[in-house]
């Protein structure tokens, strides 16, 4: 077995920085609950779930005797011409959980990434209207067409699809006109400017919005704008999808993020947690979409016995032990926590989410909101370095995201708020090496 030192200097020489998002030098050995430890036998409270994968939490047993006996019953068939009955069950089971009462139908992918890239394919097609609208700030794959869609400055260095067109999204904080009143107002606004010259509603597809732009900045619109965004879709007959990817199964206290604003789409992007670690994506939507293209958009390993059994068994988990009330109850815990935290340390310019989708976003003071990226940075590694993991996230890089697995408890909450003031303490103080994180910058 590498130690440490060994694994870390091997991941620098052969694996590619593009596969790297790094904000310590964490390595894992191994992960059990809401834990992760390193080679060097040091425990961390981990507020990740690794990019929220980790929703029913690690090392899960029964998880881990299904996939066995999947494997041993049947380790593989291609979907795409020999069905399996777990993929079956997962679509029946998907159908049903995800609002709607039009006929639906399930696609199996892999990631949020090829997921998002059905939707850049298949609604044109659906649609017989070629233009999409996506917003600033959101994030919706690293494949092509998902990053055409995308808006967000990590991807700014690469071209996309010409047939997208992204409009601001509606954030209090960070209102994009500087004023936040009537925000609203001001973002439906810039949408009929946007219909009445470079994108006509009759030529638009379908728009595509995040309830919550998690990796934006961890950012919710006001309620009513996403039922009014349904409204303007039904008004003008254009499809409106949900990427559930990152916030959806039941991180936010409901089994879908767009359901606190109580508005039903035309399709949902899952991803990430759905395979409780094994890679496996779904798009559920009306049947008219997703039956567009035969032979469209497919994978040889989509929908996989193995990750469709894991998802099933991660569901079961998720209403078994109610995980979506504890995501609730636990993330009204931590807000109110945070928010005392930004009472005793005025770099916190704002604290907001919903459930267990929790932002922290830091700044040089409160009066000015200017984003401070190094101490956000900061934060990340004195954290790391007191046992805490927590990653930063914003088109600024400025903003804490906590996404803990589901099965966080009130004790582990407590712990890791008494931590992260200490975090905020020591670097307040002046007294830590901003020198540390240069070679960790993050979405920089």
């Amino acid at each position: 077995m590498m130690n440490e030192t060994e694994l870390l200097n091997k991941d620098k020489a052969y694996i590619s920085e593009g596969l790297k998002l790094r904000f310590h030098p964490l390595t894992v050995k191994s992960a059990k609950g809401c834990s992760i430890t390193d080679l060097n036998g040091k425990n961390y409270l981990d507020l990740t779930a690794g990019w929220a994968v980790a929703n029913v939490g690690y090392g899960r047993k029964s998880i881990a005797e299904s996939i066995y006996q999947q494997y041993l019953n049947l380790s593989f068939t291609t979907q795409l011409s020999a069905p399996s009955e777990t993929m079956i069950e997962l679509a029946e089971k998907l159908i049903k959980i995800v609002p709607g009462n039009f006929e639906k139908k399930v696609w199996f992918g892999h990631s949020g990434s090829d997921a998002n890239d059905l939707i850049s394919k298949f609604i044109p097609v659906a649609s017989g209207r070629s233009k999409l609208i996506s917003f600033m700030g959101s994030y919706h794959g690293q494949t092509m067409g998902a990053s055409s869609l995308s808006g967000h400055s990590a991807q700014s260095k690469f071209e996309g699809r010409g047939n997208v067109v992204k409009i601001p999204y509606p954030n209090l904080y960070r209102p994009f006109s500087g004023i936040s009143e009537g925000l609203t107002e001001q973002t439906f606004h810039f949408l009929n400017e946007v219909f009445a010259t470079i994108c006509p509603a009759e030529d638009t597809a379908g728009i595509i919005i995040e309830a919550i732009q998690s990796d934006g900045g961890m950012i919710l619109p006001p309620k009513e704008f996403l039922q009014g965004l349904r409204k303007v879709c039904d008004q003008y007959g254009i499809y409106l999808i949900l990427d559930e990817v990152k916030v959806g199964m039941g991180r936010t206290g409901k089994w879908f993020s767009f359901e606190h604003a109580g508005i039903i789409p035309d399709v949902v992007v899952l991803g990430k947690s759905l395979g409780a670690g094994l890679p496996i994506s779904a798009v559920v939507g009306r049947k008219e979409i997703l039956d567009c293209v035969a032979a469209g958009h497919m994978f040889t390993t989509s929908g996989n016995p193995l990750s469709t059994c894991a998802a099933l068994e991660s569901i079961r988990i998720l209403e078994d032990e109610q995980l979506l009330s504890n995501a609730e109850q636990q993330g009204v815990r931590f807000m109110d926590g945070l928010k005392l935290l930004q009472k005793k340390f005025t770099c916190i310019g704002d604290v907001r989410g919903k459930g267990l989708a929790l932002g922290v976003e830091i700044v040089e003071d409160q009066l000015s909101k200017k984003p401070d990226a190094l101490k956000t940075a900061a934060l990340c590694y004195r954290s790391y370095e007191l046992g805490l993991l927590i990653y930063n996230v914003g088109i600024h890089g400025n903003v804490l995201e906590i996404t803990p697995p589901l099965t966080i408890s009130s004790q582990e909450i407590q712990h890791a708020l008494i931590t992260l003031e200490q975090v905020f303490i020591d670097i307040e103080s002046g007294s830590f090496d901003t020198n540390k994180v240069l070679e960790f910058a993050g979405w920089g």
